[in-house]
């Protein structure tokens, strides 16, 4: 190519020759490896460009090479010609739009380029350029305002590769504000300058000292102080090369300005300073960080030199002029603080320099902010003052004493909204958070408010977020962390919310502020919180001490109703009936003191009624029932509403006002009546107080529906099988409910349990709809279960039931249900282990659990010998029977059945004061009715009566009850009684006053009654073991033989029962008669083998053997080992021969071998009681072992007389 371009003449060849040999070398230079080699190949490329460009031909090429390979450390050292040149050839490039943009624009360091005159005449007058036709010469585009110029030099660098582009454009973006663009544009540059780098092999270090310097300055302002740490390093780059840049020095100064380190950004902004005095900008920027540090005179004085120069330039500095302008006023404003002096509008004041700062900078943002506080705190122009802080706001999102002035404002007229739209532009400005390392404080109230206004707009768990990123910032802050909790225990999460509150409270201890007008809230919510807990008793404490204080808070007032009633359901759950009593009674004596609008509260009400509730649920204590405090609420209350349904369900105020005495009998019902009728009373206050409030009225008809339901299942049995009244209300009361709240799955499962005896088949809908509502509800499958069987259907109704324990497995009505079903296919073992498991998970106040596993638990005793059965068997369906009888105090069935137990128990006292109590109630129902049910019921109470007192030692008592038992069960009495249940009735009084005979030594009587139990219960063997020992007592030669012969009778015809053949064994051995001894040991040995006899039954077989082996005719010591031995072998799991062989021989092995067996033999592993094991204690003849025995059975002698020989001698 060089040889062609020195050959050739024709310069238009030349100049194609010279295009492609630049292009050549270009290629070339782009290939090169970095060394020497690319150095020349550059330095080719650059002359050949040069020169084309110093005679002025247009190749595009070679004067982007010329213009973009000058790496000039600032712009003004460009040719200004060169660049307008360029910007003539080349009018389609993006370079001349951003050179073109840049030299129109206020921050071009040359001077504007000078129009030249035009000539006076054209030499064509035609009105058609022609230009205007294709292929005309392309015309040059001048932008004329700011937008136009941002427009053009937008769409230049768009698709520009350019690094001077970059560079150009990067300060004109920095100079309009454009910081979010400039720092997108110059983070594209940096990687265009590592190409550029690549391919020419140049260094461009100015290039990117100006890239830094861009884009430190734009980061120090976008999101600060998010970037400034960035932005240091850069700057600190471009201070490394250059020590002098003022630029960077601004830089830095800026930074520290920002993170409040004034000492230093002074000592920068100093430096700065230094390099270029006539920067007005940096003097202003150093005066104002003077003001900044409390020196506000000083920085008065700077500022008000920087005025006149500013002025002097124009336009050109009317926003710097502005900025200026606005820092003197708040100078001035801080300067002197009096009131006078910030109102002042005239003269040297603060708001005359800030009008005038707005008259040159319109858009000042900081301005506003400052007008906005003058017009709310001086000119008290609250419209003004609200406008300012919206223009400060909208103009900059960085404004935070504008946004939090606007947020306060917002937040007394309720505007959650706006509050939320103004925190969350403070937050994303990123001014709230200071960069890691920085001295600046974080500004927490932005997320406060956010946590606020979510917490407002219930929106919980972005609330909770809200208030922890303010604690983060600012961990003093009380009122965040009141919110805190408050979010906490809205969402659920109650231990994090009483942590949250407590650390309030431990605030409001250490806190210099004055919130002693807040500090009740936090009582407040940790009550609540406590109450979500189950924490009861220390709720109810917090509110009260709120009450204290604030005795006009309504809702604490309410809450503390509410939480008091709430106690007192859990502890009837809980099986804390007294307590539960007394809160009740608490609620309505608090409730008595209340006044004002709180009686016209739903809640309220609700609580009332609920508490008065508690008395029917706990039907032993209704004779505690306030009758006098309760009169006084409801004659505070709307007389009209208790006219409510008052045409259905009878009830009025009359048995509640009603004022007398009544009869000892009839003093429970009326009670009952009182407390039932006083729950309907309120529930009626309910519906009436929200009759505006939709919802709340439904919910009060619900309440309503069960409490007439509550009165209806009240009721006697024979009443309550058919339709009263209080059942008619309650089917209107849920019907209502359905209707004003259709989809609530509660009020259809309702419906369907008051009409399931009375229409099954609206029953049956109603529960299916409940189901298709909430198919995940136990209790309307339960429900819908009962209804099945009700209707028969038990295969349906073991499905139902499968599926509601399915659905919650502790829902303990689901398992009675299947019981049910277990009892109608005969399965008694599966039922009573049903019911068990009920039993067990239920809570306290369910009666239907407790009434049917104690039924099933006794129908089961009946089946076992009595020698199986010890005190651990009977003590949970005792305890259940008790719990029974404090919620269904008039129910004799059960209290009757309680007694049987209690019995077995040996608790003959309990048992004679209740069944005396039952007798006495039977008996007058007899006397009013004469009905044969009442006298049947009566003849048994009197049998159980006269038993219980043989066993307490009243024997005139017990025989008096047992004749009067005998005399009411005879064949003559009318009443009900079964043959069965007459049959073991009258064995049980013949035996009873037989054997009370026989304690009153009155043998020939005692005899003739066990004669008559003979008679009637066709020989029983334990009645003829009774009169048998009871003859042998009697001691005449006659009546021991009758004894024998009885006893001889009673084993030919049971020869597996026991007691008969020990008492023969007994007699035989007194007798000594040795044919008599042979055939009972050889029946004592059939029977030891027999699996069907009791451990103990076979510890007094084997007591009996071993005293025929001792003290037998002709037996030897070898005989009492041998049997002690046998003893051993055959029954090694009992403690019975161990200790008969360590009592006999003395051998401590023994003994510590009946102590291991007898510890295993208890339940749940065996069915050894307590005696038992005392006894085992006892025999190893140990102080610690007798202390043990005696503290298992204190009843028993053993271990007392263990323990005095034992310690005998100490």
């Amino acid at each position: 190519y060089r040889q062609l371009i020195n050959w050739t003449n024709d310069d238009d060849l030349r100049r194609q020759y010279e295009e492609k040999l630049l292009q050549l070398c270009y290629d070339r230079l782009q290939v090169a490896s970095p060394g020497a080699d690319k150095d020349t190949e550059r330095q080719k490329v650059l002359d050949l460009a040069n020169g084309m460009v110093a005679i002025k031909y247009p190749h595009k090429l070679a004067w982007d090479i010329s213009i973009e390979w000058q790496d000039k450390k600032e712009i003004r050292e460009w040719d200004v010609d060169v660049l307008r040149a360029y910007c003539s050839f080349f009018p389609d490039s993006d370079l001349y739009k951003v050179i073109t943009s840049f030299l129109t624009s206020p921050i071009s360091p040359f001077p504007p380029e000078k129009t030249q005159e035009k000539a006076k005449t054209a030499p064509n007058d035609s009105d058609e350029s022609s230009d205007d036709d294709d292929g005309g010469v392309p015309t040059l585009v001048v932008p004329l305002t700011d937008e136009d110029r941002l427009i053009m030099i937008t769409e230049g660098i768009t698709t520009a590769d350019s690094v001077l582009a970059y560079r150009l454009t990067g300060q004109y973006l920095l100079h309009i504000g454009e910081y979010e663009s400039t720092v997108e544009l110059m983070r594209k540059g940096m990687a265009l300058l590592a190409q550029e780098r690549k391919k020419t092999g140049l260094s461009f270090v100015h290039a990117e000292d100006s890239y830094y310097l861009s884009l430190g300055t734009a980061l120090v302002y976008y999101q600060s102080p998010r970037h400034h740490k960035e932005a240091k390093e850069l700057f600190d780059k471009v201070l490394e090369r250059d020590t002098t840049s003022t630029s960077a020095l601004i830089g830095v100064g800026l930074i520290y300005e920002e993170e409040e380190e004034y000492d230093e950004a002074i000592d920068y902004l100093t430096r700065a300073l230094e390099r270029d005095q006539t920067n007005i900008r940096v003097k202003s920027e150093a005066a104002w960080v003077k003001a900044l540090k409390g020196d506000w005179q000083t920085a008065r004085d700077e500022l008000k030199e920087c005025l006149e120069p500013l002025e002097k330039q124009g336009d050109a500095s009317k926003e710097l002029l502005g900025e200026t302008q606005h820092r003197l006023g708040v100078c001035i404003w801080n300067i002197d603080t009096s009131k006078a002096a910030r109102k002042q509008r005239k003269g040297e004041s603060a708001y005359a320099y800030w009008l005038s700062a707005l008259n040159n900078h319109l858009n000042h943002a900081p301005t506003y902010t400052y007008l906005g506080t003058y017009y709310a705190d001086y000119a008290k122009d609250k419209g003004r003052s609200r406008r300012c802080f919206q223009k400060a706001l909208e103009l900059s999102h960085a404004e935070v004493v504008a946004a939090e002035s606007l947020a306060r404002s917002f937040a007394d007229d309720g505007d959650w909204d706006r509050v939320e739209l103004v925190a969350r532009r403070v937050v994303d400005s990123g001014k709230v958070k200071p960069p890691p390392g920085s001295k600046r404080k974080g500004i927490s109230w932005p997320f406060a408010a956010l946590g606020v206004a979510e917490l407002n707009k219930q929106d919980f768990h972005k609330a909770i977020v809200s208030f922890q990123a303010a604690l983060r910032i600012s961990p003093e802050d009380y009122h965040s962390w009141v919110g805190l909790g408050e979010s906490y225990h809205s969402s659920g999460r109650h231990i994090a919310a009483t942590k949250a509150i407590l650390n309030a409270q431990k605030l409001e201890e250490e806190t210099e502020a004055d919130i002693s007008g807040d500090t009740w809230f936090t009582k407040y919510m940790l009550a609540n919180i406590k109450r979500e807990l189950g924490e009861y008793d220390e709720s109810i404490a917090l509110y009260r001490s709120v009450i204290e204080t604030h005795p006009e808070e309504q809702g604490v007032i309410i809450a503390l109703l509410q939480t008091t009633v709430d106690s007192a359901l859990s502890s009837v759950e809980k099986g804390l009936f007294g307590k539960a009593v007394q809160l009740a009674t608490e609620t309505i004596e608090y409730s008595k003191t209340t006044s004002g609008s709180v009686f016209e509260t739903f809640n309220f009400w609700k609580a009332i009624g609920d508490a008065c509730s508690i008395y029917s649920s706990v039907q032993s204590r209704t004779n505690d029932f306030p009758s006098d405090s309760i009169r006084s609420v409801l004659e505070k209350g709307s007389q009209e509403a208790y006219e409510i349904f008052a045409d259905i369900d009878k009830v009025g105020t009359d048995v509640v006002f009603a004022q007398g005495l009544y009869a000892d009998d009839e003093q429970p019902g009326v009670d009952l009546t009182r407390c039932i009728h006083a729950t309907i009373l309120c529930h009626k206050q309910g519906v009436h107080i929200a009759s505006n409030d939709r919802h709340a009225q439904s919910v009060a008809y619900y309440n309503l529906g069960w409490a007439e339901y509550r009165a209806h299942i009240c009721l006697p049995p024979e009443i309550r099988k058919k339709s009263s009244s209080y059942i008619k209300a309650a089917v209107r009361s849920f019907k209502r409910a359905i209707e004003l709240e259709a989809g609530n799955s509660e009020f259809w499962n309702a419906l369907g349990v008051v009409t399931s005896e009375i229409n099954p088949s609206v029953s049956q809908h109603a529960f299916a709809r409940s189901l298709y509502l909430n198919e995940r509800s136990p209790a309307a499958w339960t429900n819908l279960g009962t209804l099945a069987l009700l209707s028969g259907d038990v295969q349906l109704a073991n499905e139902v039931f499968t599926r509601a324990q399915s659905t919650d497995p502790d829902y303990a009505h689901a398992w009675l249900g299947q019981g049910f079903v277990a009892l109608l296919h005969g399965d008694t073992k599966e039922a009573r282990g049903l019911f068990t498991h009920a039993m067990e998970i239920a809570d306290a106040s369910s009666v239907p659990t407790r009434r049917h596993y104690s039924s099933a638990l006794f129908d089961h005793i009946l089946t076992v010998s009595p020698n199986e059965l010890n005190v651990e068997f009977l003590i949970q369906p005792l305890f259940a029977l008790n719990q029974y009888q404090s919620l269904k105090s008039q129910d004799l069935a059960f209290a009757h059945l309680a007694t049987l137990f209690q019995e077995r128990t040996n608790e003959s006292s309990r048992a004679v004061e209740t069944l005396e109590k039952i007798s006495s109630i039977i008996e007058a129902d007899f006397e009013s009715t004469e009905s044969p049910e009442s006298l049947a019921k009566f003849a048994l109470a009197k049998t159980d009566l006269a038993r219980t007192y043989l066993a307490s030692g009243s024997y005139e008592e017990a025989i008096e009850c047992g004749e009067t038992a005998l005399g009411l069960s005879s064949d003559e009495a009318e009443n009900e009684l079964s043959s069965e249940q007459r049959k073991q009735a009258r064995l049980s009084a013949h035996l009873t006053v037989g054997l009370a005979q026989y304690y009153n030594n009155e043998f020939d009587k005692a005899i003739g009654y066990f004669e008559s139990a003979l008679e009637e219960s066709d020989g029983n063997p334990d009645a003829v073991c009774l009169l048998a020992q009871v003859l042998w007592a009697e001691g005449s030669e006659e009546s021991r033989d009758r004894a024998r012969e009885k006893l001889f009778e009673t084993i030919e015809q049971h020869p597996e029962h026991v007691q008969s053949v020990l008492l023969l064994g007994v007699i035989a051995l007194l007798d000594n008669d040795e044919d008599s001894l042979e055939a009972v040991v050889e029946e004592l040995y059939g029977l030891r083998t027999n699996h069907k006899v009791t451990a103990s039954e076979q510890s007094n077989i084997g007591e009996v053997l071993r005293a025929i082996a001792t003290l037998g005719e002709g037996r030897t010591e070898e005989d009492m080992k041998t049997q002690l031995q046998t003893d051993i072998m055959l029954h090694p799991n009992l403690p019975y021969g161990w200790a008969a062989m360590a009592q006999s021989t003395g051998d401590e092995y023994a003994a510590q071998m009946a102590l291991k067996v007898a510890a295993r033999g208890i339940p749940p592993k065996g069915l050894l009681d307590a005696q038992d094991l005392s006894k085992a204690y006892a025999g190893t003849a140990t102080a610690g072992d007798a202390q043990r025995a005696a503290f298992l059975a204190p009843w028993e002698q053993n271990g007392w007389s263990s323990l005095a020989v034992a310690t005998e001698g100490i």
